[in-house]
């Protein structure tokens, strides 16, 4: 069986992020790391083949990914998050899109979401 979670060959690439996450990042991980979040344990900058979910849950099969302008700057983008969005969503892991105006603005509103999906 071929291993797709966490390889690695994409570790350097992990650390990398968890090293410049952006601000929106680290306002969320503060809510999520240490089992705050419903008892459930989520990890950052999780590996599934070639792609790297900003924070994920194997507990709920969840990936948050926290989308920051260079999301939405080019059609070529927005199709891309697309297809990797398709492809990790078929191996089982529902992926939920939140921005960093969320996170910045409504945050109470981000941790009720995830607390939905928590039950």
């Amino acid at each position: 069986m071929t291993v797709i979670y966490n390889t690695h060959s994409m570790k350097r690439r992990r650390q990398g992020l968890r090293n410049s996450a952006p601000r929106a990042e680290i306002v969320l991980w503060r809510y999520l790391k240490g089992k705050q979040l419903a008892g459930c344990k989520f990890r950052r900058q999780y590996s599934v083949s070639g792609y790297v979910i900003d924070f994920y849950c194997a507990r709920l099969r969840l990936g948050i990914e926290v989308d920051g302008p260079s999301h939405f700057l080019s059609k070529q983008t927005i199709v891309y998050d697309n297809q990797r969005q398709k492809f990790i969503e078929s191996l089982g892991i529902r992926i939920i899109r939140i921005t960093n105006r969320d996170v910045y603005h409504n945050i109470t509103g981000v941790i009720e979401l995830l607390l939905r999906l928590a039950r």
